[in-house]
């Protein structure tokens, strides 16, 4: 069966460096520190599809050199390069990477329309938009997870589980669904303003556990609620460190606190004596490992619809990070609705990480009450 493989090679580089997403900011993420990840998720979703022994019935249509021939070259599937143009590089501060566009990943998608079952893509929910807007329900396409959002239904949940889809797929146990493709304006995003666009349904494989749902806004008839926990946790809160993660139900602890922390990004809050104090506003990867060996407390949310606490809009609690932090200094607020489909997901990429956290956690649902939660 032959398979369409399109890597967007600079997706998710904006993620730990805080700038919650990668168009238009490629020079200053890399300014920030930031390195490629898309290739080497992509090499984890081919080294787990390895194992499968349906996997030899797989042939890959693919792009040029990081458009993803560089990712399979390391691998023994066989796979055909579509040259549709000469790929340069650029070298910023040392970082070498592709010169690609999105018109590379519609172009390629087009190529592959018609002599594939199904396109699998590295990136975000731009590389998503991008292929829909190229093929539409043409045939089915699946993401890997790189980028920094992910906000789309077409993902698989880890890299490794677009492995397992992809095998289901093959053995024809996997059902083709409409999922909304949604993207948002990444410079309204990193100003705090959420501004989401719905581009429409596209065709992809569904596996239940192993894809993601698509974000879900917050219930209106949930505000109070809301408050309710905020103030509860408020007379709760012991003197110390704190990473405040994104998203409005943290963010109303934020004002709370009396301080102007940011709505999508990740702040670092002391509290003494009652009172709090901002110490660093929309904090990178590298500006929460300063204060790892202060026995920090993290407070996050689950993002509606995706159920993910860590691996969605929030990659700079990175596994470097969440490996100092113990289990029981993660403080997990939610409505009911967000956790009402029993779990929540991480994934952080290290898989030591990750399992340590799995298992389940305790979720403040209300003022007076917690519930369990199976983390997967």
């Amino acid at each position: 069966m032959k398979i369409g493989l399109i890597i967007n090679p600079i997706a998710g580089m904006g993620g730990k460096v805080a700038l919650k997403g990668t168009d238009g900011v490629v020079e200053e993420a890399i300014r920030r520190g930031a390195r490629p990840v898309a290739l080497d998720l992509t090499r984890l979703f081919l080294h787990e599809l390895s194992h499968y022994p349906e996997s030899r019935e797989v042939e890959f249509l693919t792009g040029p050199d990081g458009l993803g021939e560089d990712a399979l070259k390391d691998f023994s599937f066989p796979f055909e390069v579509l040259r549709h143009r000469e790929i340069g590089y650029r070298n910023i501060l040392g970082v070498k990477i592709p010169d690609t566009r999105d018109e590379d990943t519609k172009t390629l998608a087009r190529m592959m329309a018609d002599r594939v079952e199904l396109i699998v893509f590295a990136g975000g929910d731009g590389t998503a938009r991008d292929i829909y807007l190229a093929i539409d329900r043409r045939k089915p396409f699946l993401g890997i997870p790189t980028g920094v959002k992910m906000f789309s239904g077409v993902f698989a949940a880890s890299p490794e589980n677009a492995a397992g889809i992809l095998v289901e797929f093959l053995k024809g146990n996997a059902n083709v669904t409409e999922r909304d493709v949604m993207d948002l304006d990444e410079d309204a995003f990193r100003h705090d303003e959420v501004r989401p666009k719905h581009y429409g349904k596209a065709l992809t494989p569904y596996v239940e556990l192993l894809i993601q749902g698509a974000k879900e806004p917050s219930r209106t008839n949930e505000v109070e609620d809301v408050e309710a926990i905020v103030e509860a946790l408020l007379e709760e809160l012991e003197d110390g460190i704190y990473f405040l993660g994104a998203g409005s139900t943290v963010k109303r602890l934020k004002d709370r606190l009396g301080i102007k922390g940011t709505l999508l990004g990740v702040d670092v809050v002391e509290v003494r004596d009652g009172k709090a104090r901002l110490l660093v506003k929309d904090a990178q990867e590298r500006d929460l490992l300063r204060f790892v060996d202060r026995n920090p407390k993290i407070i996050v949310t689950v993002i509606g619809g995706l159920n993910f606490l860590f691996g969605r809009g929030n990659q700079q609690f990175s596994a470097e990070v969440l490996k100092h932090i113990p289990k029981d200094n993660i403080i997990v607020i939610a409505t009911p609705s967000k956790i009402e489909k029993g779990v929540m997901r991480v994934y952080t990429g290290n898989r030591e990480v990750d399992e340590r956290l799995r298992g389940y956690m305790r979720v403040r649902i209300s003022p007076w009450a917690e519930r369990m939660v199976r983390v997967i």
